[in-house]
């Protein structure tokens, strides 16, 4: 776990923490942690006050994505490889939002397949190919996610039916299917699996130790998951197939 992610992680859940709990907790100088405490402030996860900081995250909700990107960014990598390995020419695919989707978006750039990306960081990250052709859903983008929502969103999936469906989520298990932990990205999530002939989910393994607060699709809903968790048995034994990557 990264210090940030810790930092984040204990001052939401203590609701405030001062410099000196912090340094204790992570092993790092109060120096270091004044300069974690602004990068964290700057990105809106919490807010400083003198000798220490208050969350302003709330408990259940997920950290922003700049800080989640770098995170486990090997196993995403792996991941992301694993599922293009999948997708062959000609496809059209609908590609879910979240920093690992982002990966999956980065190495269709050369691909020759028809692509919506669900959030501005894929459509960026596709806008200058010459050999797919970039769909552009409609929608509002929430703030740092930049993930596409609302009914401008569903009325661009719902128009159109795709191959394969490529989505992440904020937790997986077979006791309690897919789950994410915004509302309205749930709802985007179950129409892109309603749109599609077939469902790949990409899913690093912490996921798969989380339930989150809305329900998006049961596992049977699911074609394969690609995760970098090296047992998946519970997943398996409700019929679901597992990619490791």
């Amino acid at each position: 776990m990264s210090r940030l992610k810790q930092i984040t992680e204990a001052v939401r859940d203590a609701g405030s923490l001062g410099v000196a709990d912090l340094a204790t907790l992570t092993g790092a100088s109060e120096m270091t942690i004044r300069r974690d405490l602004e990068v964290l402030a700057a990105q809106g996860v919490l807010e400083r006050f003198r000798g220490g900081a208050r969350s302003l995250l709330l408990r259940g909700s997920e950290p922003p994505f700049a800080l989640r990107a770098d995170e486990n960014l090997d196993a995403k990598q792996r991941i992301a490889t694993a599922v293009v390995g999948l997708l062959a020419d000609g496809e059209s695919v609908v590609l879910d939002s979240g920093t690992t989707c982002l990966e999956v978006a980065r190495l269709l750039h050369d691909r020759r397949m028809t692509v919506m990306p669900l959030s501005l960081h894929g459509v960026n990250a596709l806008s200058s190919s010459s050999s797919l052709t970039l769909l552009v859903p409609g929608g509002r983008p929430r703030p740092g996610e930049l993930a596409l929502t609302g009914p401008l969103t569903l009325a661009s999936i719902t128009a159109l039916r795709f191959d394969t469906a490529v989505v992440g989520c904020c937790g997986l298990s077979a006791a309690h299917g897919m789950t994410a932990f915004d509302l309205e990205d749930a709802s985007v999530k179950r129409a892109a699996i309603a749109s599609a002939r077939r469902v790949i989910a990409a899913v690093d393994a912490s996921k798969l130790t989380r339930t989150a607060l809305a329900h998006v699709a049961p596992v049977s809903s699911l074609d394969a998951v690609v995760t970098d968790a090296e047992s998946a048995v519970e997943l398996e034994e409700a019929g679901v197939t597992v990619v490791t990557a």
